[in-house]
């Protein structure tokens, strides 16, 4: 028998993690994982079903009044002994987001390495969770407002960033005293599971942590409409965004989404060309492109436009693709549908106007007669209507169009149903300026690649979300005020 991915963490994926235990699911499911580089299988792991949601629930409130009542700076400690725990297992961590992901090995200790972070903020953010006190008309009277959790979060994680997106919902809602359960996606949950494991090792007290494997449609819908659930915080499309909010309407759940974005990359004439190819290029190509803040559109200024288009189309053009185990640029899309998607995409945009510069085909080669694999892709358009500069991109696909002023660039890049990241590279900072109000995002990257702090605050406009995460405004979203009007006299 082979050896399992999990046995450096000693489970075999063949359970959920319910009150602080690994228990049979209910449902006896299996699924099986697959991975995306080569198309075999890695294993078998149970696949929860509604009555599995339903039991988590349970555990998360049977945990949530014990763990309510430690103090924040005693929750911080257990979040800090959770993050050693991690750092103990940074290698497996990484091949485990590896295999199941396709990102490169590289980008995959990045992850770990982010996923620390996240927790190490939410820790330190225990000594931060402050509540007012506000004068009022009595003499003898002082209004509290003080900040107290929701109670018990459902958490659910895109496939894309499996590890850094659990951190980014569990570090918050534990330091502010919820219990939450977890969802991972179904097609990548192998490294959730093992946080899961790891965190019962470090001492987090049983039920605080609740996993479940399990569709969108069944498990994730079941948390989201469950009584027991008091806020949802998702990452994943603006059609699941979409139907989250529907689910949760009827009992005016509280949600925190955040949906996916389409970046625009805009470059002024007076911008450093050398180092906006390379930021366009790491912002392209950063998970495969499949990053809700990746680079989704170029809007260059007509006197770089050639420059800059013949640097990047060549730096594209020799991007290291392969095995993701090696040291490669990219790796292989998540699924065949993906890739699907991708083709099509390319095909209607040439039936459109638009022109392959490089790539726009599976790459070729031994290496690529089974995966998922798409080339890195530039393509030359001439109009903002064409489907591929409206619709998320999500892959190593990019289309560039030519503007004659920052204005117009402005006016293309805000011509969007999404609000979460732009770029803008320019040495004016008259400009810099102006696009603090000019850009409708929550983002906006300026002489920069992608890549967030985790004490800043990563949210959307519009179709990319409601709420936002990270640094203290993210910890915020995880408690409620409460207003205490209390009279001394």
């Amino acid at each position: 028998m082979s050896r399992s991915p999990l046995s450096d963490f000693g489970i075999d994926g063949k359970n959920i993690f319910v009150g602080g235990q690994w228990v049979p699911s209910a449902s006896n499911a299996m699924v099986e994982l697959f991975n995306p580089a080569d198309e075999t299988a890695i294993m078998e792991v149970c696949e929860g079903s509604t009555e599995d949601a339903d039991r988590a629930l349970q555990a998360a409130r049977r945990a949530q009044k014990g763990w309510r009542e430690q103090s924040a700076v005693e929750r911080g400690e257990v979040l800090h002994s959770f993050r050693r725990k991690i750092m103990e297992h940074i290698e497996p961590l990484a091949r485990l987001l590896t295999m199941e992901v396709g990102k490169p090995l590289g980008e995959a200790r990045g992850e770990i390495m982010f996923t620390d972070m996240l927790l190490q903020h939410a820790a330190e953010c225990a000594r931060r969770l402050e509540g007012e006190i506000l004068p009022v008309e009595s003499r003898f009277e002082q209004l509290w407002i003080q900040r107290v959790p929701y109670g018990v979060v459902a958490g659910m994680t895109a496939w894309n960033f499996p590890a850094a997106l659990f951190a980014r919902k569990l570090g918050p809602a534990l330091v502010t005293g919820n219990t939450i359960v977890i969802k991972p996606h179904e097609l990548t949950p192998l490294c959730t599971l093992a946080l899961a494991e790891l965190a019962r090792q470090a001492g987090v007290p049983d039920g605080v942590i609740n996993l479940v494997v399990g569709g969108g449609r069944s498990v994730g819908a079941r948390l989201v409409e469950s009584s027991e659930t008091d806020l949802v915080s998702m990452t994943g499309s603006p059609r699941a965004g979409q139907e989250i909010c529907a689910l949760g309407a009827a009992r005016l759940k509280v949600l925190r989404l955040e949906l996916g974005g389409k970046a625009p990359f805009l470059v002024m004439e007076d911008a450093d060309i050398d180092r906006a190819v390379q930021a366009a290029l790491f912002a392209k190509l950063l998970c495969g492109g499949q990053i809700c803040t990746g680079n989704e559109r170029m809007y260059l200024h007509e006197k770089i436009h050639d420059e800059f288009l013949e640097k990047f189309v060549k730096a594209m053009a020799e991007t290291s693709v392969g095995d993701p185990m090696t040291d490669v640029q990219l790796g292989p899309k998540i699924s065949a549908f993906e890739v699907k998607k991708l083709e099509d995409m390319t095909a209607t945009a040439v039936a459109e106007g638009a022109e392959i510069l490089t790539g726009g085909e599976r790459p070729q080669g031994e290496t690529f007669a089974r995966g998922h694999w798409y080339s890195p892709t530039v393509l030359s358009v001439k109009s903002n209507d064409l489907k591929i500069m409206r619709e998320e991109i999500f892959g190593p696909i990019v289309p560039a169009m030519k503007v004659g002023s920052y204005e117009e660039a402005v006016a293309l890049a805000n011509d969007t149903e999404y609000g979460l990241s732009s770029y803008l590279w320019t040495n004016d900072n008259r400009r810099i300026m102006s696009a603090v109000n000019d850009l409708e995002f929550g983002e906006i990257y300026v002489n920069r690649s992608a890549g967030e702090s985790v004490h800043g605050f990563h949210t959307g406009y519009n179709r990319s979300g409601l709420g936002g995460e990270d640094g203290k405004h993210g910890v915020e979203g995880f408690m409620r005020k409460k207003s205490v009007y209390n009279n001394y006299s």
